[in-house]
């Protein structure tokens, strides 16, 4: 009789059900549209949908409805019990034997001896913020970080496809703030992953197409999460106000980001913390 872990393994095993499957990990803990599902990894709708509905079934996804549209959204726990039924069973759970990823969940120390579920050190962090052409949301980010608490925090920005200049519209608004821009410019986020980079402790996304798309993992696993918003670029209509409301979000946000208690927070706490403003309503 096929257990449940073969049955998931199986469904999981398919390329792009795995491609699904990996978008909406890298999403979590948001709630993605077929529709955005499908544009993302460029397959039919018809097909994202057969692929949704097999992960589905398999409880590797959590389905809800929203108007018209169906949501879906990784079901954590249980990807989680993949992972502790391949390695937690097969090791026993001994630290010497799991990867370290697995010894983390247990809460073991890390490859590097430092526990792992204790609260963060007092320091200063590296944040860096990423989008697609890092040339507005991204610059706003960073710029802001750095206005807001620039004692506490080294703020950094990049793109996935970065554009040869700033926006102009951006720079004026920064500008306006009085906020310095002279050092500004856009960067791939290749340059942050050269040896002599510095070491990130967080990595945010602040447009879907940078979330949306699979890359590297970052060495160190920093904790990232998604802060998505709409591109003011793409607004044909009171572009000036766009620009406005999108470096109000980002403001309320990071605000509340520079706001919590560090030292006190550990990894998985500081994570749900830096989840929760990213899905809260009120921080926009």
């Amino acid at each position: 009789m096929e257990t449940l872990l073969t049955s998931r393994l199986s469904v999981l095993s398919h390329p792009q059900r795995m491609a699904v499957f990996r978008l909406l990990m890298r999403r979590y803990p948001d709630h993605l549209p077929a529709g955005e599902i499908a544009e993302a990894l460029d397959t039919k709708p018809s097909t994202t949908s057969v692929y949704l509905s097999a992960l589905t079934g398999a409880g590797l996804l959590d389905q809800r409805r929203a108007g018209t549209s169906l949501l879906y959204r990784i079901n954590m726990e249980a990807a989680q019990a993949v992972v502790s039924d391949l390695f937690f069973d097969c090791c026993k759970g001994r630290p010497d034997l799991c990867p370290p990823f697995v010894a983390h969940i247990q809460g073991a120390s890390d490859a590097n001896g430092k526990a792992q579920g204790g609260a963060q050190e007092q320091r200063k962090y590296n944040v860096l913020f990423l989008c697609t052409g890092n040339s507005a949301r991204s610059i706003f980010a960073e710029s802001i970080l750095r206005d807001v608490a620039g004692d506490r925090f080294n703020a950094f920005s990049a793109g996935t496809k970065p554009y040869s200049e700033l926006n102009p519209q951006a720079v004026a608004l920064l500008t306006e703030k009085g906020i310095e821009t002279d050092t500004l410019r856009a960067k791939h986020m290749a340059e942050f992953r050269r040896e002599d980079a510095p070491h990130m402790d967080f990595v945010f996304t602040v447009c879907d197409r940078a979330a949306n798309e699979e890359c590297p993992a970052w060495s160190g696993q920093p904790i990232s999460a998604h802060w998505g918003q709409p591109d003011p670029v793409k607004i044909d209509a009171e572009q000036a106000l766009a620009f406005q409301q999108a470096y109000g979000m980002l403001r309320n946000r990071i605000t509340a980001f520079a706001a919590l208690p560090f030292p006190s927070l550990d990894r998985l706490s500081l994570q749900n913390r830096v989840d929760a403003i990213g899905a809260d309503k009120n921080a926009v």
